[in-house]
């Protein structure tokens, strides 16, 4: 009896070891549940709190912020000055970001930033001492556009109109400005009696971003005027060793770009406009007499080639007054590069590939071949 009851004695023992364990595992699933939920939230918490520090403050501000980096600033520093300007949501993210991205070299200077910038820009504009955001619109001008064709890009692109940049274009006033601001560009020579526009060939072609709906006419003038003064400068080595200016440069260079159609045939065309130069001959090429009428011919007739005009280079010795068109750098390069040969005439036939030759009889040839007549 004794011994039955011992037995009832730990068989309860057990049933309340049992018990216990079962609510010791129930607690401790209730307490991991809950560390799990509370972990889970901080780490939400903190991947929304990152994710929100890594996008603009504010992407719909219009807000510009003037801040200035002094010399020999740090990034703990440069990211403190950010946050407390209300350009970025936290100083420690950017800096995480800065150094993930292997980003440095930060220029001092002031800065126009805005709550709108992203931290890739506003990281770029430190670096390159520019304001760098995405722009309103880009404009795109192709090579080899005389000045009115240019106009007309810019009226596609804008509220102005073809006559408003022209008229801004060739404004003195504006032209004395420029040839200020660039004098290493704009020289003299785009003054000449026999020049149409002065600042025709100087509007360098290529694609441009604009931060502002209406950029002033002036403003868009000038950044393709600086762009082709920093092209041009490239340059400057060859052109004092051909003691040439960039004013013959640009006019050579045109005639290339409107005759080319290939690098290989602009550095060939140059050859063929140099031998003809060191023959005395006329360099006869048919755009110079397009542009020289004013107006666009689909062919040209016997009459045209005689058509009076400074830039018609079938009745004029040497280059024409001034470039004909905005030339890319290809042609630049063509100028100071070309190929050398012995060709002294070229043809385009119906594809447009160009065909040369040494001899006058060779050049009718291919004129018999390539055209039929």
């Amino acid at each position: 009896m004794e011994n039955q009851t011992r037995k009832d004695v730990m068989f309860e023992r057990m049933k309340e070891k049992k018990r216990e364990a079962k609510v010791i595992r129930r607690i401790v699933f209730a307490v991991f549940l809950v560390l799990l939920i509370v972990v889970g939230t901080a780490l939400y918490k903190g991947y929304s709190y990152v994710k929100d520090a890594l996008q603009p403050v504010d992407p719909e501000s219009e807000e510009t912020v003037t801040v200035e980096v002094p010399i020999g600033s740090g990034l703990d520093s440069i990211a403190a000055l950010l946050e407390e300007n209300g350009l970025v949501e936290d100083d420690r993210i950017y800096k995480y970001f800065v150094k993930f991205n292997n980003e440095s070299d930060f220029q001092a200077g002031t800065y126009e930033l805005s709550p709108s910038m992203t931290l890739g820009e506003i990281t770029e504009s430190l670096k390159t001492g520019k304001v760098y955001h995405e722009p309103v619109f880009t404009m795109t001008v192709p090579e080899g556009l005389n000045l009115e064709e240019i106009a007309a890009v810019v009226e596609e692109h804008t509220g102005y109109t073809a006559e408003e940049f022209m008229e801004v274009a060739t404004d003195e006033a504006f032209i004395n400005e420029l040839m200020a601001r660039y004098p290493n560009l704009l020289t003299e020579e785009i003054k000449g009696e026999n020049i149409r526009y002065a600042l025709e060939g100087y509007l360098f072609p290529a694609t441009y971003p604009y931060y502002e709906e209406e950029p002033p006419l002036k403003v868009i003038i000038d950044s393709m005027v600086e762009q082709m003064a920093i092209t041009v400068q490239e340059y400057a080595p060859a052109l004092e060793k051909l003691q040439k200016s960039p004013h013959w440069l640009l006019t050579f260079a045109s005639l290339l770009e409107e005759e080319a159609t290939s690098l290989s045939d602009r550095q060939t065309i140059a050859s063929v406009f140099y031998n003809r130069l060191e023959e005395s001959m006329r360099l006869q090429t048919d755009p110079t007499v397009i542009y020289g009428m004013g107006e666009h011919q689909e062919r040209l007739t016997y009459a045209d080639y005689e058509y009076e005009s400074p830039y018609n280079t079938y009745v004029t010795d040497g280059l024409p007054p001034g470039p004909i068109s905005s030339p890319g750098k290809e042609s630049m390069a063509a100028v100071v590069d070309p190929a050398n040969t012995d060709y002294l005439f070229f043809l385009a036939d119906s594809e447009g590939r160009n065909h040369f030759a040494e001899t006058y009889e060779e050049h009718l040839a291919n004129q018999q071949e390539y055209i039929g007549n």
